[in-house]
């Protein structure tokens, strides 16, 4: 696995799980590049998310699927989720925008998911501050342990949480390697986060709910 820098304290990796079965005819939502199919995993090696990009015990990069509850989720899990607490108007650069699309996914089975909530991660023994509750700073020591999660638990599929950018919806990371293709459906709803320069209205209402000046 890639040497990984230490940053805080490391979560608990439980030898034992429960998993939980979630996930059939669900409808999600999820940002993401254009390039990608709506439902096509990122099997990129570049990126700084909670769990992502991560390896598998050989080295390869573990190709992953971001999708939340609702829209606000999604871009609040992507484009906005470095907006600060603080009074005032904020500044985001529109060009983040850009490239980018907001996309209906139809989840077709149950999936079989490592529960975050906060309840699920008392009986695991890890606190919310160590691997949902993070900073970004904190990113390289939640992917180690994701990786080390995926190594020991073979029937995993990925994980589920509280967004921590949106606490009203729950965020999911699949794990493409033992994803099949017909588990996911394309809802054909996809829109790009910004058109000619111009942000898309759901996008611009909630840039307005965050005071964010998009320039």
């Amino acid at each position: 696995m890639a040497k990984r820098a230490a940053t805080g304290a490391s979560p608990t990796v439980p030898s034992k799980i429960k998993l939980t079965t979630w996930g059939s005819g669900q409808t999600m939502y999820r940002v993401h590049e254009a390039t990608y199919a709506v439902d096509q995993f990122n099997p990129s090696p570049k990126g700084n998310a909670r769990f992502s990009p991560i390896l598998d015990p050989s080295g390869n990069v573990i190709p992953t699927l971001y999708a939340a509850t609702t829209p606000r989720g999604a871009l609040m899990e992507s484009v906005f989720r470095d907006v600060p607490y603080r009074t005032g108007f904020k500044h985001v650069d529109a060009k983040r925008l850009e490239g980018r699309a907001c996309s209906t996914l139809l989840f077709q089975t149950d999936f079989q998911l490592l529960d975050l909530s906060k309840v699920a991660l008392r009986g695991l023994g890890i606190p919310p501050r160590q691997l949902i509750d993070t900073t970004k700073a904190h990113y390289p020591v939640t992917r180690g342990w994701a990786e080390q999660v995926y190594a020991a638990h073979p029937r995993i599929q990925g994980f589920l949480w509280s967004s921590r950018q949106d606490d009203r919806a729950l965020a999911v990371v699949l794990f493409g390697s033992r994803v099949k293709a017909s588990d996911l459906l394309d809802a054909k709803l996809s829109r790009p986060l910004i058109r000619n320069g111009t942000p898309e209205d759901f996008v611009l209402e909630l840039a307005t709910d965050l005071k964010v000046l998009l320039k």
